[in-house]
């Protein structure tokens, strides 16, 4: 019998995104990644006596922006406080946050599953606080501290303990992150740990309603180390539980290279950071003008999309689900089908494949953003309108594609300058097709004998002779009529 017939894992998730702002939380030192070690820093950020503070506006907007699109409540007032405690990294000894009185609460985000079925995952709080610097150990000489991330804003989106599995919860902050990006106010990049992610995971028997001890589980960079890890810490506690033995509340690390949580300290209680209000920053006071003026910057989210590309465009589910899983893949979907002549369900779906297939295959070799894409988004509706039209073939639009990949020309340009004009004139086709039928009349005798497979042969020596250019619709037209 395996563990999921008697057991059920309860997992919440705590998800810091570090906002897209040009300066940090409480000062106006920059927040760009890769900058030389305690470059980005100033006496606010490392804590010097008789600095104060100043909240960067722009966070707040950001954090209202999330709330709004997770369905949460935007409190009126919301309170700085202090998290303090001791790590190298930590050169003010405390961390600014929001304890008692958060920005947003009580959200919800619907997670669609693998197998059809949507998952309702509520939200406890988002509520913002700055980073904390970086401890680098892995150096044979010493450790270093690197305290550029200081005062980096940060927004922490705690879910309700509603996930049940490690699927679940990789889906969850697929979610997040789709949503975060799609408002631009996170780029979502774990690698740099602008999206990271701890998890509390405990068990507890079938049936029963109390809570078991939970335990954290920290450093997971990218989704799939987030499923494995909580796969991880499940089993380990079912183990421990089956052996009789108590599960102690602490905080465990994801040793990604040996599969492993290693154990990192007895988890502290929120008594333990002693929090108490910022005196040097006052209460943030949200009007609701302002929750309506941040509303109307709310960008059509993916979901909503996702929905319109399948009623509007009668998009397949799999299409609009591809499409909508990045925001700029979709932006560059929405500016190509903007830009097309022929607006109709071919010509959507036309783009959809362009988008999907060459486009994405182009920019997995190139490994660059599509905001740097070589063909922009007018060139490629321009492209298939030319399919469309009949001005190319499909199979020429494939080389006059990489051909736009090369040279960063419109369509109409390379057509023009390499001769490509698809021939279309039929009493042009008929008289070579003629020419072809005379020379290989035992094909065509077989043809009509029953061997129908050959018609494949005629066509392809249509295009052989017409070098790649004949209309192949009319050609396929053509032929059917002379063998009959």
């Amino acid at each position: 019998m395996s563990w999921n017939e008697i057991y059920e894992p309860v997992i919440g998730l705590e998800v810091h995104a570090q906002l897209l702002t040009q300066s940090k939380a409480f000062c106006s030192c920059s927040t760009k990644f890769g900058n030389n070690p305690n470059s980005n820093v100033c006496p606010v950020c490392l804590g010097m006596p008789g600095v104060l503070p100043v909240l960067n506006k722009q966070v707040v907007d950001f954090t209202i922006r999330m709330g709004l699109a997770t369905h949460c409540t935007i409190a009126p007032k919301s309170v700085f406080a202090r998290k303090n405690y001791f790590y190298p990294d930590l050169p003010k000894g405390y961390q600014i946050s929001q304890y008692e009185e958060p920005q947003c609460q009580n959200g919800f985000v619907d997670v669609e599953l693998p197998d059809g079925t949507v998952k309702r995952v509520g939200l406890t709080r988002i509520h913002i606080e700055e980073d904390a610097g970086k401890s680098i150990h892995d150096l044979d000489i010493d450790t270093f501290v690197d305290v550029n991330r200081c005062g980096v804003p940060l927004m922490e989106i705690v879910s309700e303990p509603d996930i049940r599995s490690p699927q679940e919860a990789a889906f969850y902050l697929i979610k997040i992150r789709q949503i975060a990006t799609y408002l631009g106010i996170c780029d979502g990049n774990m690698e740099e740990g602008s999206l990271r992610c701890d998890a509390n995971v405990s068990v507890r028997k079938k049936g029963e309603t109390k809570l078991g001890t939970k335990v954290e589980v920290k450093n997971m960079n990218s989704f799939r180390f987030v499923e494995k890890a909580i796969e991880y810490e499940i089993s380990r506690q079912i183990d421990a539980l089956e052996r009789g033995e108590k599960i102690i509340q602490q905080t465990m690390l994801w040793d990604s290279s040996e599969g492993i949580c290693l154990p990192m300290r007895s988890k502290e209680e929120a008594h333990d950071y002693r929090y108490f209000p910022d005196p040097d920053l006052v209460p943030v006071i949200i009007s609701e003008k302002w929750i309506d003026d941040v509303s109307t910057l709310l960008p059509e989210l993916p979901d909503m999309r996702r929905n319109r590309y399948i009623n509007e465009f009668q998009l397949p589910r799999y299409d609009a689900d591809v499409l909508t899983a990045e925001r700029g893949l979709s932006d560059y979907f929405e500016g190509v089908v903007s830009g097309l002549k022929t607006k109709k369900t071919d010509s959507y779906k036309m783009a959809s494949n362009w988008t999907m297939g060459d486009v994405l295959r182009v920019q997995h070799e190139r490994q660059g953003s599509l905001n740097d894409f070589p063909i922009s988004p007018k060139n490629l509706s321009a492209l298939i309108d030319a399919i469309l039209d009949g001005t190319i073939s499909g199979k020429i639009a494939k080389d006059v594609f990489e051909e736009m990949i090369r040279t960063r020309e419109s369509p109409e340009e390379i057509i023009k300058r390499l001769g490509l004009v698809q021939v279309s004139d039929p009493a042009l086709l008929e008289k070579v097709i003629d020419e072809i039928l005379v020379k290989q009349s035992g094909q065509v005798e077989a043809y009509k004998s029953g061997k129908t497979q050959v018609f494949g042969f005629f066509v392809g020596e249509t295009m052989k002779a017409m070098k790649g250019k004949a209309n192949p619709k009319i050609v396929n037209e053509l032929l059917k009529k002379k063998l009959v």
